[in-house]
């Protein structure tokens, strides 16, 4: 589609920072804001009964694509991040009896890191294991790391900046086998990789709807109950099993169990369709660049649609901001407000030079051929523009980026 004035649509390239809705997904929700807008607790009325007859399906929906047995062990939140609070949290307040040693990773998300550092803060030990130079941890490194204390073990599933895989199964094996709990950040993965609770054996995992084409705003925790039962971070209702009180957003829960329930179905299909595009778009930048791009972290173990590039020579800020017609990142969207160097590079013990010249790229369930073309050819055109500029690509060389902003 050509915007008014001719010019082309801009490309998006940033899927693991957020997806756009699918239109099934809307359409499922759309009833829920108006027609079916009563409250799912309410329990006299047909309002209320056709409303928690969609959040059970919901719950279902979700359940099925997370390979879990009982729809009841799901407990809808937010988001990922008030997941991962309420699993990280809750956890250490529930066992604290057991010990007060928790492990995690470096490259874990923030919202994973910070509740650490807050538990660090209220006299818990924290131990985060460092990553391999592909960015995967090695279950050995766990096995080491493991004390008769260890509460908690929490290890993402796929990395939103370098979308390496970790090996969930054998890290949990580890895990339960010295008696603590496994928590899982699996926002990035399910529904683009095979996930199933029950073969990976963890106790929690934490997802969200809008890295699946589903809703922003809504996402579940998992609970391998009974083993497991977090202590609740709010109170007042006793909604969500009492671990989680509000009122439910109807319309919210019924788009994100369409989106899971669409994204199984497709899975292996758009899996292949993306791999397939993310190998024509590196192979395109190689031909370009030569010697001068590389890839962060595993290519193999990750991610189909995710690219983490770096390029010998240009600074990867300019290069985001340059590129108007093109979205990508530098880093995570959550950390897009922070000028440090991303945390997930710095523990794959890239030099300064690597951090300054990486970027990452998203593709989606929108993303075809064309748009690879398209993107490929922009990002070729402004990294020799940044190159010939300066060596270091400085915003002295570029002024007319010098009031530019990042995409995110």
């Amino acid at each position: 589609m050509t915007p008014p004035g001719g010019a082309a649509a801009p490309l998006y390239l940033d899927y693991q920072a957020t997806t756009p809705v699918d239109d099934r997904v809307f359409e499922a929700m759309r009833p829920y804001f108006r027609e079916h807008f009563g409250n799912a607790a309410s329990t006299t009325h047909a309002f209320g009964w056709r409303a928690d007859a969609a959040v059970t399906l919901a719950r279902e929906q979700v359940a099925d694509a997370l390979g879990a047995t009982s729809p009841e062990q799901v407990i809808f939140t937010s988001g990922a991040t008030e997941s991962n609070n309420l699993a990280l949290l809750g956890s250490a307040e529930a066992r604290r009896r057991r010990g007060r040693h928790l492990i995690s990773v470096a490259t874990e998300h923030p919202s994973v890191l910070d509740p650490l550092g807050a538990l660090a803060e209220r006299g818990f030990d924290v131990t985060l294991l460092p990553v391999g130079p592909d960015g995967v941890l090695d279950p050995e490194v766990l096995r080491g790391a493991l004390r008769p204390d260890t509460l908690l073990v929490s290890v993402m599933a796929a990395n939103n900046e370098i979308g390496v895989l970790q090996p969930i199964e054998s890290l949990a094996a580890i895990a339960r086998e010295a008696g603590a709990l496994v928590h899982c950040d699996a926002a990035q993965a399910v529904t683009k990789v095979p996930f199933d609770v029950s073969a990976l054996g963890v106790d929690l995992v934490s997802v969200s709807a809008h890295k699946c084409y589903g809703p922003k705003g809504v996402g579940a925790l998992w609970v391998r109950a009974p083993r497991v039962r977090p202590a609740p971070l709010l109170f007042g209702g006793g909604h969500e099993a009492g671990l989680r009180p509000g009122t439910l957003p109807v319309p919210l829960l019924v788009g994100m169990g369409a989106a899971f329930e669409i994204g199984s179905a497709l899975r292996e299909h758009e899996a292949a369709t993306l791999v397939k595009l993310r190998t024509q778009l590196l192979a395109r930048l190689r031909e370009g660049l030569g010697d001068a791009i590389a890839v962060n972290g595993d290519l193999e173990r990750r991610l189909p649609g995710n690219l983490n590039l770096r390029v010998a020579g240009i600074d990867a800020t300019l290069l985001v901001s340059a590129l108007s017609d093109v979205a990508l990142s530098v880093g995570s969207a959550c950390a897009s407000a922070t000028p440090q160097p991303s945390h997930v590079l710095k523990a794959l013990g890239l030099p300064d030079a690597a951090l300054r010249g990486s970027f990452r790229v998203g593709l989606g369930r929108d993303t075809d051929a064309q748009t690879i073309d398209r993107a490929a050819s922009r990002l070729l055109e402004e990294i020799d523009l940044l190159r010939r500029a300066a060596p270091a690509g400085t915003l002295r060389d570029r002024p007319d980026l010098a009031s530019a902003g990042n995409v995110e």
